[in-house]
């Protein structure tokens, strides 16, 4: 009952939240329903989607239990879709995740330690910024080889500049708090104020980029795919099929349509949660701090 209880008043919170919030309500729906697929995209498969059939080659939408139709090599169109969001959605979380300890930890850092140790985060931080990302991502997947394992350790480790800039911003300000301030004067360590304090206050700002970076990492791994660098060649995912069905456009555009408007779809989503936390944050104002 008590576990109930809790349960119940943590939905009503998260409903009071999102009321007049149309953003976060329909951002937070779409992740929602994102997340059931993906948890149960092996169950909702209808076929094998590596399994190929030249029988039932560019079948129609609909057609013998082809719910999207097939490929051009008969392969099922709605089992690689989620498949593709499988290998999409966890590759650009895990990229993002990489990206946001990183450069949180490097902000962080930056705003706690004065002098050289600052300054050298900051032309770190503005050196990675001055390579374009893209480039180079094409150019340490070229040489570290196709894969989902480095396809993501590139986009993270070339994505945590954004958010060593904002969390140092925010930390900076933060520190000019009364309430820090205080803590300073009662004789609280640093590593505790930046802890107890400062970390809780950046962390909002931080969820609300969280998502929009998820958006941008989806579409540059779809862009390495596409490019035939990112995943393995056939490999069931959305740039790839995208790379695989463009000559097929007019005859078969079923094809193009599917992974695209998947891609559009889940960038939306993102999008929409990214701006729903924002503008929930600023009229709540700052997160409670310890």
């Amino acid at each position: 009952m008590i576990l109930l209880s809790r349960q119940l008043s943590r939905a009503r919170r998260l409903s009071a939240a999102g009321r007049g919030n149309t953003e976060l309500v329909a951002g937070g729906a779409l992740i929602l329903l994102l997340i059931t697929l993906v948890v149960f995209a092996p169950l909702l498969m209808a076929h094998d989607p590596a399994a190929s059939n030249l029988r039932n080659r560019l079948l129609a939408i609909g057609a013998e239990s082809h719910w999207l139709g097939t490929d051009q090599l008969g392969r099922d169109i709605w089992s690689r879709l989620l498949a593709g969001l499988v290998w999409s959605t966890t590759a650009a979380i895990s990229a993002t995740l990489i990206s946001l300890f990183i450069g949180a930890f490097l902000g962080l850092s930056a705003a706690a330690s004065p002098g050289w140790p600052r300054t050298l985060i900051r032309w770190f931080t503005d050196t990675v910024i001055a390579f374009p990302g893209l480039i180079v991502a094409v150019c340490v997947i070229a040489i570290i080889g196709q894969g989902w394992l480095p396809m993501v350790l590139t986009l993270g480790f070339l994505g945590w500049p954004v958010f060593a800039r904002v969390t140092y911003a925010e930390a900076l300000s933060l520190m000019e708090r009364s309430y820090v301030t205080s803590a300073r004067l009662q004789g609280v360590s640093r590593g505790s104020i930046l802890l107890g304090h400062i970390a809780p206050g950046v962390m909002p700002t931080l969820l609300a980029m969280t998502a929009f970076n998820c958006a941008d990492m989806l579409i540059a791994e779809s862009a390495l795919s596409f490019l035939g660098i990112g995943a393995p060649l056939g490999a069931p995912t959305w740039g790839n099929m995208l790379a695989e069905s463009r000559q097929y456009l007019l005859r078969a555009p079923w094809l193009v349509f599917a992974p695209g408007i998947a891609i559009v779809v889940v960038v939306v989503a993102a999008n929409l949660l990214g701006d729903g936390l924002t503008r929930r944050y600023r009229q709540k104002g700052p997160a409670p701090l310890l």
